[in-house]
Order: C-alpha cells, then structure tokens, then sequence
C-alpha cells in the first residue's frame, strides 16, 4: 500500500504542476461500493463474487481545452476480506482516463470519461523477496482493465462539489472471481481550483 501511495501522490503533484497551465484543475476524495455478477462453481471450483465491500479513493482531473482533459483515480478496499471464505486479500483498482465535462448549469456539471487502468489483487499471507522492490506480506495478481462512467458535480459552496459517480470495470482475465465486469458506484466531496 505504501509504494502505491507514492505513486499516487506523485501523480498528483504531476497533474498540480500541469495544472498552472491547464483552465481547471478538479480534486476528490470519496467512498464507493462494488456491485457484479454472482459467485459462480464451475467444474467444482468456486469463484466468488467481486461485490460488496467500502471502497475509499481519490480522483484528480485537469482540463485542457473546451472542458475536454486528462483524468485519473485508485479506489482500495478498506479493509481486507476472505477470498472463498479462506484467503485474505484486498483489490485495487486505478485508472487514466480521457474526460469531458461539460457544464449543465450554473451549479452543475457533468463528467463522461473513458480509458485504461489495472485491478492489483493483493493476497495476504506471503512473504515476497525481490531486490528491486524489497520485501512484502502479500502476492499480487495484476490485471489490465477498461474503464468508462461518469458522475455529476453538484457545487454546493463556491468551488466546493459533491458528485455521486459509476464506473464500469472490464477486467481481463480476472479469472480469480465470477466475472470481469464490476460495477463501482459512490459519492466524493471535492474541489475545483482555476475556473469553472
């Protein structure tokens, strides 16, 4: 979790620096939760489901030109729970996207996004030695995914918004659960810096 948060933040410092020269730069944080198909048990092996659960997360967008830019979020599962009711683990899912939002009102605007990321399973339990990467107390199975969704900005006090937000996940080879279509729906509270 600690080399995905360095990421993470160097990321933002990335999309700040672009930013002064951007027209808006858009901050959020909020909770989500995941909704997909349901376990499943072919040929005697069981496959869960990739539902349930709190996930927090953070997104941060830019836009270039006519409310048309560059986006970019991680969503985790707060806590960890049982992979087929043995195993813990925890999923992480993080995306770039290209954005478009185009404003409905003088308090409203919408976001329509679409573009590629990963799903990083984390399985608890193992210890992993690697000289680049030191070690961890978890295995990783990654997956390449595409995304597309959108949400709403309500701005309830000057820059200040709320959006309740979907995305749809298209996971490839997500053959550790029912289906490689998830569905994360939720609420952020954020802020838009620069015009709006």
């Amino acid at each position: 979790m600690k080399k995905l948060t360095v990421v993470a933040i160097a990321l933002l410092f990335c999309l700040l620096g672009a930013s002064a020269h951007a027209q808006q730069f858009d901050a959020a944080f909020g909770i989500s939760t995941l909704t997909s198909s349901g376990p499943t048990t072919v040929n005697g092996l069981f496959f869960p489901s990739a539902r349930g659960g709190t996930y927090p997360g953070f997104s941060a967008d830019f836009l270039v030109h006519h409310r048309f830019g560059l986006e970019g979020e991680m969503s985790w599962r707060a806590s960890q729970t049982l992979y087929g009711g043995y195993e813990p683990y925890r999923p992480i899912f993080y995306s770039f996207n290209a954005i478009w939002a185009p404003r409905l009102g003088k308090s409203l605007t919408a976001e329509v996004m679409g573009g590629i990321g990963g799903e990083d399973l984390r399985f608890y339990g193992f210890l992993n030695c690697s000289a680049f990467f030191g070690c961890t107390t978890y295995a990783s199975s990654n997956h390449f995914m595409g995304d597309f969704g959108g949400g709403l900005r309500a701005y309830v006090w000057h820059n200040a918004f709320v959006r309740p937000e979907a995305r749809v996940y298209f996971i490839n080879n997500n053959a550790e659960f029912s289906s490689g279509r998830v569905v994360r729906y939720g609420l952020s509270l954020g802020y838009s810096f620069g015009g709006r």
